[in-house]
């Protein structure tokens, strides 16, 4: 897949400014939109939209399908007429700068129950054609999240192994009957994702007519404690109680000395190929609804992954075993044709990644702040990149540049500066310059970088558990100054093209 050359912007909703805890779908979104459109960015890259999983991670959530419900914007539906303006109004101001995941995610429930109820009771009948054509056409994935969802609160979230032994099990009386019970729950959860829905849908229409496209993220593997592996236990390594034979995770790294144990179930492959790959090809097919360039995380485990015995308690000890190569991307090709998807070939790549990844012709990603120290061959030097390539100048998992450059050893530091000809006094500009300079057909920028912020900024750190995935941004950071800025540079190095025919 050949991309036009252009620039986008790294940013998760939930940073997006507003008054209601996090970020959302809604006003603050838009604004966004148009000021990449006004810095002259094409894309608007996000992490994985899914509700949160333990420790606030968007890569943990408890399912591959459905939206997280604290991205769905209040105000909507107060135009909507489900709810009144005062009821918009938190009991005590948010804070502006971080994401209190706790509190926002009970204000935002009760906020979404409400107008639930409300809808349930009074909608009209244009919006419950809408609402129920929704159903219809999602239940493959909708239904099982629901009530996978309604069980999770009624068993006050205890890992779904230890549900009683029907509705673990998936008893099909036992699901009957709490279908019949939870049945209020379940028409609450299916409200939560229409409306979702239908906002990121006008998002993505809005985003369009100002020449931005949305690139998503979908990870590898999904947790244990989620819908999918629920409802799908034959294509998990499980055991007869339901809990993980092996975990994924990857051995000791650039992040890690220990690894990183992730804990997600590791997929039964041969049980994915006898039904033709069905559940994967129907993930895809999904996000490529909502997305118009799709990232998949730890691409490198679809050639091998680290399986690691799930009684480890890290990623030391682990062994290498084989993914399902080829069949997966051929599977998926016939049932949607070329498939927009770049690589996350990060970490140990062995030929046998790099040829799957070349075959389906599939940009893989660099990063700026590994380019440094003086080996002339790094992968992730400029004049190393390929065009077939996302470049940026660091990760959701990476310090804020001017964090990592605060920390940077002597050789670093002494090898950026003789390398790119700068003194390190704007050591975040000069990897945006060199990201837009480079030869890579896609240069992406945290939005961290941008702003010259610190490492107090960083949206996560691998391996440590809590004050991840919090940080937010205030209206008055986004200058125009910093947008001129931006777009000068896309313009002198030939970024400001479209990056995706409509």
């Amino acid at each position: 897949m050949n991309l036009p050359r252009a620039c986008g912007v790294l940013l998760h909703p939930t940073s997006l400014p507003g008054p209601h805890g996090c970020g959302d779908l809604g006003a603050g979104a838009r604004r966004f939109v148009e000021w990449l459109a006004d810095a002259g960015q094409r894309w608007w890259q996000v992490l994985p939209l899914g509700g949160v999983g333990p420790g606030n991670s968007p890569y943990a959530s408890t399912s591959a399908f459905a939206g997280n419900p604290l991205l769905v914007d209040l105000e909507d539906l107060a135009q909507q007429g489900w709810l009144r303006p005062d009821e918009l109004l938190p009991p005590a101001p948010f804070s502006a700068t971080r994401v209190d995941y706790p509190s926002t995610a009970v204000w935002r429930l009760s906020r979404l129950e409400i107008a639930a109820d409300r809808f349930m009771r009074g909608a009209d009948s244009a919006s419950r054609s809408d609402f129920d054509g929704f159903c219809a056409r999602h239940a493959a994935w909708l239904e099982d999240h629901a009530l996978f969802t309604a069980l999770d609160e009624a068993q006050a979230g205890r890992p779904w192994q230890r549900w009683p032994d029907g509705l673990a099990r998936r008893d099909p009386a036992a699901l009957a009957r709490a279908r019949a019970q939870l049945a209020p729950r379940l028409a609450f959860r299916r409200f939560v994702q229409w409306r979702f829905d239908r906002q990121w849908t006008a998002l993505r229409a809005h985003a369009r007519r100002r020449g931005v496209r949305l690139f998503g993220d979908a990870p590898i593997f999904v947790a244990a404690h989620s819908a999918d592996a629920w409802a799908h236990q034959r294509l998990f390594e499980l055991d007869a109680a339901g809990e993980p034979v092996a975990v994924a995770g990857v051995p000791p790294d650039y992040f890690s000395p220990t690894g990183q144990r992730w804990g997600n179930p590791l997929y039964r492959w041969e049980a994915h190929a006898a039904d033709g790959h069905a559940w994967w090809v129907a993930r895809v097919r999904h996000e490529l609804e909502r997305f118009d360039l799709l990232r998949i995380d730890h691409f490198r485990g679809f050639a091998a992954c680290w399986r690691i015995a799930a009684e480890e308690p890290t990623a030391v000890r682990g062994e290498w075993v084989p993914g399902p190569g080829a069949a997966l991307f051929e599977a998926m090709e016939r049932a949607l044709g070329t498939l927009p998807i770049v690589a996350e070939d990060l970490g140990v790549i062995t030929p046998d990644v790099d040829a799957l990844r070349r075959r389906f012709r599939f940009p893989g990603m660099r990063v700026l702040q590994f380019a440094w120290g003086g080996d002339a061959d790094n992968p992730h030097l400029p004049h190393n990149l390929a065009t077939d390539t996302v470049v940026y100048t660091g990760t959701h998992d990476n310090d804020t540049t001017v964090g990592w450059w605060a920390g940077a050893g002597a050789e670093e530091r002494r090898h950026l500066c003789d390398y790119l000809g700068a003194d390190g006094s704007e050591v975040h500009w000069d990897l945006v310059r060199a990201a837009c300079a480079s030869a890579a057909d896609t240069a992406i920028i945290p939005l961290q970088d941008l702003l010259g912020l610190d490492g107090r900024h960083r949206m996560n750190t691998p391996g440590i558990a809590s004050g991840c995935w919090e940080w937010r941004f205030e209206p008055q950071q986004l200058t125009g100054d910093i947008a001129q800025r931006i777009a000068g540079l896309c313009s002198a190095h030939r970024r400001d093209g479209m990056p995706l025919p409509d």
